[in-house]
C-alpha cells in the first residue's frame, strides 16, 4: 500500500468514524489500523484533514476520495468499504448516519449495488 492509498483508507475511515462524533474506541481502532499498515503519519494527516473545518469534511473527503480510492478497481474500492464496515462492528454497532455516509461513497464510486450485497450476506 503506498502512502496516498494509506491516507486515502484512513480518511475513509477516520471520515465515517467522524461522522457521529469520534469516541474512544473508534479513536483506538483508528490507532490500531495505522500501526498495522504503518500509517501512523497517514492517519495524523487525515485527522488534521477533518479537523481543519469540521463542517465541509463529509463534502471535501467525499471530493477527495473520488480522485483516489473511487478511481480504483471495482474490487478494490469494494474492499475498503468493507473494512470500514466491519471496523464498525469492532465498536459493537454501525449507526445510521455512518452507514447513509457509506452508501453516499458506495453511490458514487458505483459499488452501491456490491456493497448492500454485502451487508446484507
Amino acid at each position: 500500500m503506498t502512502s496516498e492509498e494509506k491516507k486515502s483508507f484512513l480518511l475513509l475511515k477516520s471520515m465515517i468514524f467522524h461522522y457521529h462524533g469520534l469516541d474512544e474506541d473508534e479513536l483506538q481502532i483508528l490507532k490500531r489500523t495505522a500501526n498495522k499498515i504503518k500509517a501512523e503519519k497517514e492517519l495524523e494527516w487525515a485527522n488534521e484533514f477533518i479537523a481543519k473545518d469540521y463542517g465541509t469534511a463529509f463534502d471535501r473527503a467525499r471530493k477527495y476520495l473520488g480522485g483516489t480510492i473511487g478511481k480504483l478497481e471495482k474490487d478494490q474500492r469494494l474492499s475498503y468499504l468493507d473494512q470500514v464496515w466491519k471496523a464498525n462492528y469492532q465498536k459493537g454497532y454501525i449507526t445510521e448516519m455512518e452507514a447513509t455516509a457509506m452508501l453516499k461513497l458506495a453511490k458514487d464510486w458505483d459499488i452501491e449495488t456490491e456493497l448492500i450485497s454485502m451487508v446484507r450476506s
